[in-house]
């Protein structure tokens, strides 16, 4: 009842953010439903499918964990703990939130889903998906709700990990873990090849880049600064490094998103990946891109939000806010450094070894 409360209180921005993850959590639903009903039809391949299918039910996990920790009800303030809403219950607050909203989208993707295949009558384009997604075989009911249900309890098990109290790890701590992750999924589809090798491999490779992610925006930060810096340049790396905890891992799946786009690219003229989910193998990707980019921006946005303090400060000391702005500038240039010949180069690592 509480987070109903929080939630029906929230600012417009929040519930924003919340309806954005329930529109991811519809998507994936939806496609959980189409490789069911795909499974029912031909069961011969029906693994490679439900595998393929959890890459974007891990990016609508990954949204929904940066919108939990940017909502303003799971912060901790004081006196809260008086009331008993300690980290702990604050964090099973944020789970139930996050767990709503899943459920809703789940529960828009069964009702589309039964829509199209004309399970539903009396709306407009009833059936026009029916033979897409195989309305002449029946669909397990308890094998739907298992899989609808996969995105809330997946997605709420993780918020409740992500704001558990814990201690804050330096943002290098995890680098050289990201990088042997990202060799060895090249390595991966080096020696697997186009096959089951490539989910495994790039699997790795997202696993690593977003392990490396934060020791890379702290190493933007620290390049920033770098041989003899004035004031503007101190102020944006020592921002970005601050930082670097909270946008690194969404930074690095972005990478990984990107680095995977351009491998499809790359590889087109040869056939291209193969992506066992027919026609809803671009949505699919989609998906993921869009995920991937809308939690970059929402922690770009809560970093904002914590910084708002130093700004504050700046401001007092009567320093133009030309300089923040420009600040701002200079680390999102910093990083689009890094970022674009990461991608690209993981790209080309990637091709290489797929068609090796």
């Amino acid at each position: 009842m509480l987070a109903l409360r929080l939630g029906r209180g929230s600012r417009p921005l929040v519930q924003m953010r919340r309806l954005l993850v329930a529109a991811a959590s519809a998507g994936t639903g939806f496609l959980l439903l189409y490789v069911l009903a795909g499974a029912v039809a031909r069961p011969a391949g029906s693994f490679p499918r439900l595998l393929w299918a959890l890459v974007p039910l891990a990016a609508t996990v990954h949204l929904a964990v940066a919108v939990a920790r940017a909502d303003p009800a799971t912060r901790p303030r004081e006196g809260l703990d008086a009331a008993g809403l300690g980290p702990v219950r604050l964090a099973l607050v944020a789970a139930i939130s996050t767990a709503v909203a899943c459920t809703l989208g789940s529960a828009l993707a069964l009702a589309v889903f039964l829509h199209l295949r004309g399970d539903l009558s009396g709306l407009p384009f009833d059936g026009s998906g029916a033979r897409l997604l195989h309305a002449e075989q029946p669909l397990p009911v308890a094998a739907a709700l298992t899989l609808l249900a996969l995105v809330p309890l997946t997605a709420s098990a993780a918020t409740v990990l992500a704001l558990r109290p814990h201690r804050p790890l330096a943002p290098q701590t995890a680098l050289p873990w990201g990088i042997s992750l990202t060799a060895c999924g090249l390595a991966t589809e080096a020696y697997a090849g186009r096959g089951g090798g490539v989910l495994a491999g790039w699997t790795l490779t997202a696993v690593g880049l977003a392990l490396a992610g934060p020791g890379l925006a702290y190493a933007c930060g620290t390049l920033v600064q770098a041989v003899r810096p004035g004031a503007l340049r101190l102020l944006a790396g020592r921002s970005l490094q601050a930082q670097a905890s909270r946008i690194g891992p969404s930074l690095g799946v972005l990478c990984s998103v990107a680095a995977g786009a351009l491998t499809a690219l790359a590889l087109r003229d040869r056939g291209g990946l193969h992506v066992p989910l027919g026609p809803l193998a671009w949505p699919a990707a989609a998906l993921v891109a869009l995920c991937a980019a809308a939690t970059l921006l929402t922690s770009a946005m809560e970093s904002r939000r914590t910084g708002a303090a130093g700004r504050g400060a700046m401001l007092d000391l009567a320093a133009p806010a030309k300089v923040l702005r420009t600040a701002a500038g200079l680390r999102a240039t910093a990083l689009v450094a890094v970022c674009v010949p990461l991608s690209w180069g993981v790209a080309q690592l990637t091709s290489l070894a797929l068609t090796r």
